[in-house]
């Protein structure tokens, strides 16, 4: 229709700005080298400046006139950067003919240093004779505070580790310290009798609660125990010690051993009342020399695993101390007595549930039945013999160990091995072991 305007097409709308965006991208060769991103030189082979862009000239603070014709590339570097540009820098250029990313430090006008990223390429004609070197350098100084900052880093976690392990090294020694105050400095010499004992601990980062000790009671007599306290730490350090020295009285004022366990019973309900329960498992009694040769055993157990006796005669066995509850549980426990004999060449085997409850993996433990089946391809065995080849046992679960031992043997040297047809009273009669101490 006459008289009406034409709507403009989109793209008659688009020219202005295409327009817009091609000037912008109309950058002389010239102008992009003087303002690139990054330094550009070129130098004769003998290193004489020949051309610099602005933007090296900015970096480094200097006139054009200052620095073609009159300084060397080598003459912008620090004296270790110009040192390795004559020793190897150099060098390798004329031999490669490019040299890649190579970090070095530029000394600008006002004394600074500059660090950059260097790659230089050698510029060749027709036949191949060199010409000219064409140099680029990235400014490094952001990449250089970022490696120091990594270094700063590495170097402070590195002595923030050697610290942590100064301080591991020094717990563990002040650990085994108190460890060694829980446990006898050694076992007294006892006529009749071999006695031997073992500790280890599953970690040497924390103190452990299992314990022995093997004493002289006057009159041919020698108390013993050996137990195991709930927890481990400091709290659980605080019981062993407490349950060693009440126990010690206890068995060297009666050497009943149901009333020693009674008084140690009596003596961690006292203590705890009111706060968390602390208990213990321990068997305890007395050796009492009854012969030349031979020595009775009174002992009791509050929910210590079961004494074990390789005898002379090749045997092993279990020896039933009736359970008994854990010690520090019940006001009144009901601990029971249990008698048995030592003759030449039997061993008294004590341990705690450490060797026991030792992992096997996927879930299995070492058990009561292996135990047995062990002593008895041990049996007869003294209890040096009998100590060292449980502590082999022990080492052979390496890692996986995870709770304390504490193992004591006592014996009477000499003696003959001998098979006997049926199985000495001093077994139990009814199975390879006798069931759970009941808790």
């Amino acid at each position: 229709m006459r008289g009406s305007r034409r709507e403009p097409t989109p793209a008659e709308t688009d020219e202005p700005q295409l327009a817009s965006f091609t000037a912008l991208l109309e950058d002389s060769a010239e102008d992009l080298y003087e303002h690139a991103p990054c330094g550009y030189l070129s130098t004769l082979m003998d290193g004489e400046i020949a051309k610099v862009n602005g933007t090296l000239l900015g970096w480094l603070g200097y006139t054009r006139d200052q620095v073609v014709g009159r300084m060397r590339f080598s003459d912008l570097l620090t004296v270790g950067g110009r040192l390795y540009h004559e020793t190897h820098f150099a060098p390798l250029l004329r031999m490669q003919g490019k040299l890649d990313g190579v970090a070095l430090e530029l000394r600008t006008a006002d004394g600074e240093r500059l660090p950059v990223l260097v790659t230089s390429l050698v510029k060749t004609d027709s036949e191949g004779r060199p010409l000219l070197i064409r140099t680029t350098l990235f400014d490094a100084r952001d990449r250089r505070a970022y490696e120091r900052e990594l270094l700063r880093a590495r170097k402070e976690a590195e002595e923030a580790r050697r610290k942590a392990e100064r301080e591991r090294e020094h717990l563990q020694e002040v650990l085994a310290i108190l460890q060694s105050s829980l446990l006898p400095p050694s076992l007294p010499a006892i006529p009749g009798l071999e006695a031997r004992a073992y500790y280890r601990t599953a970690s040497p980062d924390d103190l452990g609660g299992d314990f022995y000790d093997l004493f002289p009671a006057g009159d041919d007599r020698w108390g013993f125990f050996l137990g195991d306290v709930c927890g481990k730490g400091p709290e659980a350090a605080a019981v062993t010690s407490l349950t060693r020295y009440t126990l010690r009285a206890a068995v060297l004022g009666d050497p009943d051993p149901v009333a020693a366990l009674t008084t140690l019973n009596t003596a961690l309900l006292e203590r705890y009342e009111g706060a968390e329960p602390r208990f213990c498992t321990v068997v305890t009694g007395m050796f009492t020399r009854t012969g030349e040769a031979s020595y009775s055993v009174d002992l009791a157990s509050g929910g210590h695993p079961y004494p074990m006796l390789l005898g002379a005669d090749g045997r092993a066995g279990y020896l039933d101390t009736q359970g008994g509850p854990l010690v520090g549980v019940l006001p009144d426990p009901g601990f029971t007595a249990t008698t048995t004999t030592l003759e030449p060449g039997d061993t008294f085997l004590l341990y705690t549930d450490g060797l026991t409850e030792a992992p096997m993996g996927r879930g299995v433990r070492y058990g009561e039945e292996r135990l047995l089946e062990f002593a008895e391809r041990l049996a007869p065995a003294t209890p040096g013999e009998v100590i060292d080849s449980v502590a082999g046992l022990l080492d052979g679960f390496g890692e996986r160990l995870d709770d304390d031992t504490a193992l004591l043997a006592v014996g009477v040297p000499g003696g003959t091995a001998r098979r006997l047809t049926a199985i000495p009273d001093k077994f139990r009669e009814s199975g390879p072991f006798p069931g759970k101490a009941p808790i």
